[in-house]
């Protein structure tokens, strides 16, 4: 079978094709016959700088779609044949892949398998960062860092079906802008959250214009470092900040009682990929419930391009210019 792997960390060019054996799922586990494969921001982090990579060469890859080829022992509720989406640990850049049994959810009724491969990674996790995690309630304000990617595109629409009062984004340009205010958002920052334009103060300043000095009840950041902290200071009293990535590679950001205390803030934190090695059972319950939402027509999550399996460093390069908005797919099956 074809795969993409890397055998040192670098730019897009070190992704190469290769020529592997296909696997075989051991106990508990299910092999795929993969159509589409999604790209996510964590490839790239992958690639380059080694997350979540356990040794080199590596095959990057968390989410795919397509067809069930092959189950392992003791696996129930799956069958040769079936359409599935899968969450893996790695490796999803191949014609087969395996994953645990746990992590590989049949496709909705309706859903095609284009589809499917946008809904492992990202719908999980918006529905958890809002709900699960954010505890968003009706009328609440949102802020979220990056309102044009793929979390930000389903977040945004995900905050405005549960009754959020304004859905706040924060973009690096105006065409980004627009896409965002086409999913869900009322309100988009444009530029670098430390001095934007038009907020001679940066963010924080432009959350109090837009809110009448309140600021906001739930902030989502998968930035890290500095976008961490103005998110943080953009909170009203008792507000509440996710962190769900460190995209900027900041040292690890710590927070104590000079920033909680005063206002009665919180932080939590989410990883799809950590909460489906702690609790896949809760993963299960989490992406039912997500994937519930592209079915009944309140999430749609546009595919803006998709390029073939061998073509994954065009890919990486798109994402990596930060200009891509939605979600992009490699064509494999």
């Amino acid at each position: 079978m074809r795969a993409i792997e890397f055998q040192e960390y670098g730019g897009p060019e070190v992704l190469r094709v290769v020529d592997a054996e296909v696997p075989e799922p051991g106990p508990g586990r299910v092999s795929v016959d993969v159509a589409w494969t999604g790209v996510n921001f964590a490839d790239l982090k992958a690639r380059s700088e080694g997350y979540r990579v356990p040794a080199l060469p590596h095959r990057p890859g968390l989410e795919v779609s397509g067809r069930v080829r092959a189950v392992g022992a003791g696996v129930t509720g799956l069958a040769v044949g079936q359409e599935v989406a899968a969450l893996t640990e790695g490796g999803a850049y191949a014609e087969v892949v395996v994953a645990d049994a746990a992590t590989v959810f049949p496709v909705p009724a309706g859903v095609g398998l284009r589809t499917a491969a946008t809904l492992p990674t990202v719908l999980p996790t918006a529905y958890a960062l809002l709900h699960s995690v954010g505890r968003l309630q009706p009328g609440e304000s949102v802020l979220v860092q990056g309102a044009a990617g793929g979390v930000g595109t389903v977040a945004g629409q995900l905050a405005r079906a549960a009754g959020a009062g304004t859905v706040y984004g924060v973009v690096s340009s105006e065409s980004k802008a627009r896409y965002a205010r086409e999913h869900g958002y009322d309100e988009v920052y444009v530029g670098d959250v430390e001095a934007g334009p038009g907020a001679a103060g940066g963010l924080p300043e432009w959350v109090r214009a837009a809110t009448g000095g309140r600021g906001v009840d739930l902030a989502l950041d998968a930035v890290g470092g500095e976008t961490f902290r103005q998110s943080l200071a953009s909170l009203a009293v008792f507000g509440r900040l996710v962190s769900f990535g460190n995209a900027s590679s900041a040292e690890p950001w710590h927070v104590g009682q000079p920033e909680l205390y005063p206002g009665g803030r919180s932080v939590g934190g989410f990883s799809v990929l950590t909460l489906a090695k702690a609790s896949p059972a809760h993963l299960r319950a989490l992406a039912e419930r997500a994937f519930a939402k592209v079915v009944d027509g309140t999430v749609t999550l546009p595919v803006t391009a998709e390029f073939d399996l061998a073509d994954a460093a065009e890919a990486h390069r798109l994402m990596g210019t930060r200009a891509s908005t939605g979600k992009l797919l490699l064509r494999v099956g």
